[in-house]
């Protein structure tokens, strides 16, 4: 006999475990969309509109699966096949594999700056498309993003210094949005006795004398993400060349040869990382593999650099993009979850940790976009505009890949017990938050580059420029305006400061300084672009907090209704 069916009391239907699990991330932040039509054209925007709620839709429910499914099983390095050949290669969980197709074939997220044809659009895309859908995507899948950062690092790398034939020849398969023709990129930099020292490289490179134009590379490489990659831009030092930077060059180095042979190198090892699970990195030994001169003998760094600071702004991407995962997850457990009596968002505490969560994540998003827009603008030659870029770039990678590490952390906190599980994405998402600041160069180093680029690009005029633009858009009489431009004069007297003769110890403040007056000056003119109190309230919290001079034991005053609707 058949139990009779109940009506489902309202205890029954309300769990007491938020599960946002299936949420489409796009729709359900709604500020992401308001922003885009800010930086977009409304045609290209209107156009992608289907493809950025497939993607908010996969990243919060089967693609998030992948990824903790991925997370779980990480690759694995084969030497020999069952036979006793020796046949390298690096095996991929299904999962893994399954993202790959949909990052670099339905979404062609490392093609999209090299093809006119990506996503059914007729026509280059601006790169803010680009980071956008990177943005989502790495919302539920961090560690893929290295790769397909690194594809289009290298294409675009290879592009702008690399002979035509070689162009030519390998430009197709970087480009393919087959996963089955495509070639991935890597860049294999990292030394044991070099690491950032650039200069200290020691992987030797000397012609080959098999083959006219070819050089053979022999030495160790510490650090090889994506180790497999069918090709790799690769720093070496050609025997007889001058110590130090002059001597170092670029080279392109393929996996395998024109006769199907694997090149001449080996991955020793792969590493047992504490995030980025799911996508392989290793060590590698090169013992005379075959490669191709990339640009000027003895420019490499100058050429890698180029490379290396577009990781950097995809570096700062993924920061936004796990910040926002994170806040996400946090406000829809403080939305759903009771606790005496009282919804969690509606206690005081709460309400302050989560604009903790909120104003970091809300900073990243507009630096995301100024900098795409910058570097759109250095594409296509404006003036001042590579200088401006060049250090909006540095300052996103050393100022959101830090704040990531503590929003994921707090938002697990949000969480409680269930934060600290591995069924739930916080832990991965704090796992990965941790490299941001590591590759690609550490916060130091990031932060020395910032001063590296005023020094030499006169990037700080560029900032300094570009900011008064953004902020000539607000009333005269604006109180914030007014506010932001004496903040800007003191920042840039602490940039001054740390670039003189011995101010390196002030790099990381000033750094910070000009990220934060940046964010706080985007936000305000974004504001005033939409008209949105809830944004100019960000910018208004970024200057209180971040910028103006405060008192650490004067009481908090209370929390103002502008700011607590940043949380409904």
């Amino acid at each position: 006999m058949r139990s009779p069916v109940l009506a489902p009391t309202a205890a029954a239907t309300k769990h007491p475990v938020p599960d946002a699990h299936g949420t489409n991330l796009y729709s359900a932040d709604p500020q992401l969309a308001a922003l885009l039509s800010v930086y977009l054209p409304p045609a290209l925007l209107d156009h992608l509109q289907p493809h950025l709620h497939e993607l908010g839709a996969l990243a919060g429910g089967h693609l998030d699966d992948l990824a903790s499914t991925a997370d779980k099983h990480p690759p694995e390095l084969q030497h020999r096949t069952r036979t006793g050949i020796d046949d390298q290669r690096v095996l991929k969980h299904p999962a893994y594999v399954a993202m790959e197709r949909l990052a670099f074939g339905r979404f062609g997220l490392a093609a999209i700056s090299h093809r006119q044809d990506v996503l059914g659009w007729q026509g280059q895309m601006p790169a803010l498309v680009k980071y956008a859908l990177t943005y989502l995507f790495v919302q539920a899948e961090f560690g893929l993003m290295c790769p397909v950062s690194m594809t289009d690092s290298l294409t675009r790398t290879l592009k702008k210094y690399g002979t035509p034939e070689l162009v030519q020849r390998h430009l197709p398969a970087l480009t393919s949005l087959d996963l089955d023709s495509l070639a991935q990129g890597a860049m294999f930099m990292t030394e044991q006795g070099a690491g950032s020292d650039i200069a200290a490289t020691a992987t030797l490179a000397r012609p080959d004398p098999d083959m006219p134009g070819a050089w053979l590379l022999s030495g160790d490489k510490w650090f090889c993400s994506n180790p497999d990659a069918a090709l790799a831009m690769v720093l070496a030092r050609v025997e007889g060349d001058p110590a130090g930077m002059k001597g170092v060059s670029l080279f392109l180095l393929p996996r395998d040869l024109d006769d199907g042979s694997h090149n001449r190198y080996h991955i020793i090892r792969l590493k047992d990382k504490l995030g980025t699970r799911s996508m392989a990195s290793g060590e590698i030994r090169l013992e005379g593999a075959r490669a191709w001169l990339v640009g000027e003998r003895g420019r490499g760094f100058a050429q890698m650099a180029d490379m290396v600071n577009n990781s950097r702004l995809s570096n700062g991407v993924r920061a936004a993009g796990l910040m926002r995962r994170a806040t996400t997850e946090a406000l829809h457990i403080a939305r759903e979850r009771e606790a005496f009596g009282k919804r969690l968002i509606d206690l005081p505490l709460m309400q302050r940790s989560l604009l903790k969560l909120l104003l970091p994540t809300e900073q990243a998003r507009s630096m995301v976009f100024q900098t795409a827009e910058a570097l759109r603008r250095a594409d296509a030659g404006e003036p001042g505009a590579y200088a401006l870029a060049r250090i909006l770039t540095p300052l996103i990678k050393f100022r959101a890949c830090r704040d990531a590490r503590k929003v994921t952390g707090d938002a697990m906190e949000v969480r409680g017990g269930c934060g600290y599980i591995e069924e739930w994405s916080d832990p991965r998402l704090v796992r990965d938050a941790h490299l941001g600041s590591i590759w690609e160069g550490t916060s130091n180093i990031v932060a020395l580059d910032v001063l590296r680029a005023v020094r030499r690009e006169q990037s700080l005029d560029a900032l300094d420029k570009h900011l008064r633009g953004l902020l000539a858009e607000l009333d005269a009489d604006d109180s914030l305006r007014r506010d932001l431009e004496m903040a800007l004069e003191r920042a840039r007297r602490l940039t001054e400061t740390a670039c003189a003769d011995g101010g390196e110890a002030l790099a990381r403040r000033a750094a910070s300084s000009l990220y934060h007056l940046t964010t706080a000056t985007a936000m305000a003119w974004e504001a005033q672009r939409l008209r949105s109190p809830e944004r100019r309230t960000l910018a208004q919290l970024v200057l209180r907090h971040r910028l103006l001079p405060s008192d650490p034991l004067a009481p908090d005053s209370p929390l103002s209704h502008e700011a607590l609707a940043l949380l409904a």
